[in-house]
């Protein structure tokens, strides 16, 4: 598969934005979705969709984190014998 040009990948990125926008505005509900989703598997080639799909969940997990903080949990409880 040769890389996409110029034209595709403006394609792909507009349809990406699209999707995420989509999901934004119904808090991630994908069933809301569903017409951009294939839009943006259809504009993409599947690397890229992977890799976006990984992105978009690393960067709302960040957010979180940024928001909310990081608690660590509790390991495992040391038994005294």
């Amino acid at each position: 598969m040769s890389a996409p040009n110029s034209n595709q990948r403006k394609a792909c990125w507009g349809a990406r934005d699209e999707l995420w926008k989509c999901l934004d505005d119904n808090q991630d509900n994908a069933a809301s979705c569903e017409k951009f989703q294939k839009e943006f598997e259809a504009s993409c080639p599947a690397q890229w969709v992977k890799y976006f799909t990984k992105r978009r969940d690393f960067l709302k997990y960040k957010e979180k984190m940024q928001t909310e903080g990081f608690e660590p949990a509790d390991g495992p409880k040391e038994s005294q014998s």
